[in-house]
């Protein structure tokens, strides 16, 4: 490269904005080609944080602990001992990086959108239930942990937190990259911080139908588990939190999965996996990294439209007894069945699509 195209390429990435138009400079390359390839490095990297980042991050800092930069670890695991309890009370999150330019090509690559059909008020907080999970819940990390759809301008004095396995705020580094999405521990302790000792002003997304729906979920099946699933309803009516139904119409479309047929031996093992660990082992594939017409991790490039519901107005009751329970319950099963109808042709389903509540 000649010094001019090299002064010319280093400017621009110290702009922080104009990494594609950086990229054009030094290879050459049309626009298009350049922002396809953002795009698939932007989603291999959250493939592989989901997939290897907890592992990998904890193996690197046994190795460090055992050789001569052992007082970096040691530091950064008194720093972990001292701040353990940071998840449970609502985390650290950062608008900086929720407002990465690698969340715009994560969004695009599919694209991902947010649909919003009501304000919500800012002087309630909110539970919202997350449907369907799909293989790695892609819509509802974009959607709420970024801000790359706008969730912030569409719901503005809303803080979303995303609730995930609190298996992972165990993992060094791993916890901290979750926690600056605004990404929080799916447990009791979490939940009741934020929806009582936070404010208001709080949306906690919660992928209710968790492992055991992802275990189901194939391209052209529209089904959700939810039906004994009521721990979420308890919580919002034990706070007066508002229930928010919400679904992503495209989420099982973007992976090809292995289903086992209940009795196999490769459901029983999915199923241990879930009861004693809180995930199940899928085998599932996308497309390649060089082409859509081989397998791989990267997921394929199907539309998400995540569409958030009306809210339901929930009573406090410190002690909700079961038949209130079942009665809210069922109050947000016909919401959500009703969310899903209304605008299912719109997103490119058939009229005679069926939602399937299990």
């Amino acid at each position: 490269l000649c010094s001019v195209c090299k002064c010319n390429f280093f400017f621009s990435l110290g702009r922080g904005s104009n990494i594609l138009s950086a990229l054009q400079n030094l290879f050459w390359l049309s626009k298009s080609k350049v922002e396809k390839q953002l795009q698939i490095i932007s989603v291999l990297q959250w493939v592989l944080t989901f997939l290897i980042m907890g592992v990998a991050c904890t193996l690197i800092l046994m190795y460090i602990l055992c050789t001569d930069c052992w007082a970096i670890a040691a530091l950064y695991l008194a720093w972990l001992v001292f701040d353990w309890n940071t998840p449970k009370k609502g985390g650290r999150r950062s608008k900086w990086v929720r407002n990465w330019a690698i969340w715009r090509y994560f969004r695009d690559y599919f694209p991902i959108r947010l649909v919003k059909t009501h304000n919500l008020l800012t002087t309630r907080n909110y539970i919202f239930g997350y449907h369907p999970h799909g293989i790695m819940g892609l819509g509802a990390f974009c959607n709420f942990s970024t801000e790359a759809t706008g969730v912030s301008q569409k719901f503005p004095g809303i803080r979303p937190y995303l609730a995930t396995l609190a298996g992972n705020f165990r993992m060094p580094i791993l916890r901290d990259y979750l926690m600056s999405g605004g990404i929080c521990p799916v447990n009791r302790d979490s939940i009741d911080y934020i929806l009582s000792k936070n404010g208001s002003g709080n949306a906690i997304i919660i992928v209710v139908g968790g492992a055991a729906e992802s275990l189901n979920c194939t391209p052209g099946k529209n089904s959700v588990t939810l039906k004994n699933r009521k721990g979420f309803v308890k919580l919002a009516l034990r706070h007066g939190a508002d229930l928010v139904p919400v679904y992503s119409f495209g989420e099982n479309e973007v992976y090809k999965q292995v289903i086992f047929e209940e009795g196999s031996w490769g459901r029983w093992v999915q199923k241990k996996f879930q009861k004693h660990i809180g995930f199940a082992p899928c085998i599932f594939h996308g497309r390649g990294l060089f082409s859509s017409s081989t397998w791989g991790l990267l997921p394929y490039s199907k539309p998400i439209t995540t569409v958030v519901g009306e809210p339901i107005t929930i009573p406090k009751t410190d002690n909700p007894s079961q038949k209130e329970v079942d009665f809210y319950h069922s109050v947000y099963v016909d919401s959500l069945v009703k969310l899903f109808d209304k605008y299912k042709s719109k997103f490119g389903l058939p009229e005679t699509e069926v939602l399937e509540v299990n």
